[in-house]
């Protein structure tokens, strides 16, 4: 960041930060036990839409906070929601 990164950009990034990070369990443990049971299919397809939404509105803005977090965010997002759509299949949930 620059010298001249704004007070908002910096709680951009603060939250930008906390959010995304406050996901990695969640992701990390479904990744790890592969058990997508407890993953409601409609609450995810609509969270995936939407963070997909705000990485758009981000690049829209220009707002480098919420592309970067929304970005990785929506990786994770989408792989939980292929494991959920391809293991719900096989009986994992």
């Amino acid at each position: 960041m620059s010298p001249d990164t704004s007070a908002a950009e910096w709680i951009g990034y603060a939250a930008a930060t906390l959010t995304t990070l406050s996901f990695v369990p969640q992701a990390w443990h479904t990744f790890s036990t592969r058990d997508v049971r407890g993953i409601s299919l409609g609450m995810y397809s609509a969270f995936t839409l939407g963070v997909a939404l705000w990485l758009v509105y981000g690049v829209l803005l220009d707002a480098r906070p919420v592309i970067i977090a929304n970005a990785i965010t929506l990786a994770l997002a989408t792989t939980i929601l292929v494991m959920k759509l391809v293991l719900g299949r096989r009986g994992g949930g």
